[in-house]
């Protein structure tokens, strides 16, 4: 039997997915492209924006075309959310939900032998537990996504999210260390650290997400660890200090802007302003050497004036990101937002996106060059690209070295001598 993935959406989905894919191959399933025919489709999807759904939905339809006999399992936030409309799919054998992947591959077995539709989509609740999950590999060779959090709670007006993934839970720190050690055996060296909303690890257990970063930082083998999005109200002082003081600790700080707008970040019930966002850049510039402080900003807000677009670009090129992922707000069915007046053209949220993301790109750029002149330890991730290899450095800079030689999996001292558009350029020193 054959079984393919197609996953949408966050790096939750794909650690979720890596673990369904070790599932099914180690039941017996062969497990291949989704451009090939297959026995088992699996879609684990993304509700984020309706788009998203859009897109869902037109996979299922691809690959029903491409083999009318397969098994669709459709699973994720877009089912969970939206558990009617997702039921009515005629070409969905199995469906689930955000807290029960792991079962996909029983109810895909079951539906193979019975041929009846399985619907299994509990709903979330105050009780609910972490679901177990541990990754033993991944498709990427030096770096590993290790997801220690699900659920999210500060109910932002634009987002379905805490619908679709419910209450807080968190991973505990004996199953963390586990899954660590194991990943360390199979020759990751980097983990980064991945929730729904990261930053509420532990509130659950009684922890912080402090304990889970020294768990792993302690782990022999694991040489790097990374944190995934987070919120820019949530590090304390201390904490800060502790994360400087590891040294196997990555300072790349993705801290969740949305607007640099006090006015916008209120009405989309963001639990922060601005002033509080620049506190928190300028105490992680304080304790730590050469950050990197990465983003999301969204432009198109309903109400955005345009005099509010401008405070956000404003603020946005005082703070001086590394990069920032710039993405125009999208109508999400089920918010408050949706609901809002003042409703922006689609015309008016690509031409804010386009001055954004120009602005954004200079910064990037300013960034890249003010790594020239260090000497930094890559860790090579990609096989050949323009002659040579590409690496990152511990503050996520991309590094591009000249070499015959095969550098892939490799942590090497690299002098950075430039940088273009794309990354900078070293040598091996």
């Amino acid at each position: 039997m054959r079984a393919a993935f197609y996953t949408l959406g966050c790096k939750v989905n794909q650690y979720e997915t890596q673990i369904m894919v070790q599932q099914f191959s180690s039941y017996g399933y062969d497990i291949v492209d989704p451009s090939e025919e297959a026995d088992v489709y699996v879609v684990n999807s993304c509700t984020v924006t309706s788009t998203g759904d859009k897109k869902t939905r037109q996979i299922i339809h691809r690959l029903h075309r491409q083999n009318p006999a397969a098994a669709i399992a459709l699973t994720g936030c877009y089912s969970q959310a939206f558990p009617e409309e997702v039921a009515a799919m005629e070409e969905v054998s199995v469906l689930t939900g955000t807290g029960n992947k792991t079962s996909v591959l029983e109810h895909v077995n079951t539906y193979l032998k019975t041929g009846r539709k399985i619907v299994d989509i509990p709903a979330h609740d105050r009780h609910e537990s972490f679901e177990p999950m541990k990754a033993g590999g991944f498709l990427e060779r030096t770096r590993a996504f290790v997801k220690i959090e699900d659920g999210c709670e500060h109910f932002c007006s634009y987002c379905i999210i805490p619908y679709a993934r419910g209450f807080v839970r968190s991973k505990t720190l004996e199953d963390l260390k586990t899954e660590l050690y194991q990943l360390s055996l199979s020759g990751f060296r980097e983990v980064v650290l991945v929730g729904i909303d990261l930053s509420s690890y532990g509130k659950d257990l009684g922890l912080r997400l402090l304990d889970a970063v020294i768990t792993a930082c302690t782990t022999d083998g694991i040489e790097r660890v990374r944190l995934g999005s987070l919120e820019p109200d949530m590090l304390t002082d201390e904490e800060l200090q502790t994360l400087a003081s590891l040294p196997k600790f990555c300072p790349q700080f993705h801290l969740s802007m949305q607007s640099g707008c006090d006015a916008t970040l209120k009405r989309m019930n963001r639990h922060y302003d601005s002033a509080l966002y620049r506190t928190m850049v300028e105490k992680i510039r304080h304790y730590f050497e050469n950050p990197s402080i990465t983003t999301d900003i969204m432009v198109g807000f309903p109400g955005e004036t345009e005099e509010e677009f401008e405070q956000s670009l404003a603020f946005s090129k005082e703070i001086a990101f590394a990069k920032a992922h710039i993405f125009a707000y999208s109508i999400r069915e089920g918010t408050r937002a949706a609901r809002m007046e003042n409703q922006l053209t689609a015309a008016e949220k690509e031409r804010r996106s386009h001055i954004l993301s120009q602005a954004m790109d200079e910064s990037r750029q300013a960034f890249l060059k003010e790594q020239i002149g260090r000497t930094e330890e890559v860790l090579f991730e990609t096989d050949l690209v323009d002659g040579g290899y590409i690496g990152y450095t511990k503050n996520y800079s991309p590094v591009w070295v000249k070499s015959e030689e095969p550098l892939c999996g490799q942590l090497l001292s690299v002098a950075i001598t430039d940088a273009n558009e794309k990354y900078c350029i070293g040598q091996l020193s």
